[in-house]
């Protein structure tokens, strides 16, 4: 698990992410930068350079590795401190409170501001690397792909999906981004994967999650990663969140991720609450909201 860095950032100085900033232009071209280039991409003489190294490396910022030549390259507690001091810089938020969810690609704090708000910072290529790098189209192309570049377009990507659905989907609105972290508001509500619905309660929920589908899907938008995990629910409603893999609705998959999203949620509901929701074919679903004449599950009886 990556550590909370905020407490560490107020005893950061200007030098300390000179040297960060340093590693992440560095690492572009190489996944441990040498020493010999730091200085260089810091703009910090060698002196200074090493002893930000050691400041940096002693708060787990930084770590090094001795190969054909001593490497250093950032850890993810130092991206989420040169993240974190940008957010500041502008004014985003003013601090980072608990955890609200820790997953394998994503962690999600609170963060405090004018009101509460939620800090996301995408981990993809933290657990593993080369597997994300297979699965993630965007980084197909590349020769040399660091684990910041990766989360940093899959924070990217979901940040640009929120902006375009919203406020027409109901999803957390987007606030700011920086590298691989996205300020959105807070969520409110419990996990569909735990809400206890009652029969009239679970035909209307899934009427809600599959409005939203389609009316992604008007917006230009595949969720592609549809699931009782990214869905909550509340006395207003339903709320889709999520979005990394979200690819457009002109993308050569896009009818075949829709169809998965509809599978997802429909068989959600069958298993939970089996005889409780109505029966209807997935596919005709999938084609009534790519013909944009979707009019509720009991419409597709």
């Amino acid at each position: 698990m990556v550590e909370n860095v905020a407490p560490l950032v107020a005893e950061l100085e200007s030098e300390d992410f000179y040297l960060l900033s340093g590693l992440e232009q560095g690492m572009r071209f190489s996944r441990w930068v040498a020493r010999g280039k730091i200085a260089e991409f810091s703009r910090l003489d060698g002196e200074e350079m090493d002893y930000r190294l050691d400041r940096c490396e002693k708060r787990g910022l930084v770590e090094r590795k001795t190969i054909q030549y001593t490497g250093f390259r950032l850890t993810f507690e130092g991206y989420d401190a040169l993240a974190l001091r940008t957010f500041s810089e502008r004014d985003t938020i003013e601090g980072v409170g608990a955890p609200l969810g820790v997953g394998k690609e994503s962690d999600v704090y609170e963060a405090r501001s004018y009101k509460p708000l939620a800090l996301k910072f995408h981990r993809e290529g933290y657990t593993n690397f080369r597997e994300v790098q297979k699965e993630r189209e965007y980084t197909a192309e590349k020769d040399h792909i660091s684990w910041f570049y990766t989360a940093r377009k899959a924070a990217e990507r979901e940040h640009e999906a929120l902006q375009t659905v919203y406020p027409e989907v109901s999803v957390p609105r987007p606030l700011d981004h920086n590298r691989h972290g996205i300020v959105m508001e807070k969520l409110e509500g419990v996990e569909l994967s735990r809400a206890e619905l009652d029969p009239e309660q679970a035909v209307g929920v899934l009427d809600l999650v599959l409005d939203e589908v389609a009316t992604a899907y008007e917006q230009g938008y595949v969720h592609a990663d549809m699931s009782e995990y990214n869905v909550f629910v509340d006395s207003d409603g339903v709320t889709v969140f999520d979005w990394p893999q979200a690819v457009a609705t002109d993308h050569e998959n896009a009818a075949e991720f829709l169809e998965r999203d509809c599978e997802n949620i429909v068989g959600y509901f069958s298993r939970k609450y089996p005889g409780r929701t109505p029966e209807f074919d997935v596919g005709s679903l999938a084609e009534a909201i790519r013909s944009g004449s979707f009019n509720g599950v009991r419409a597709l009886i």
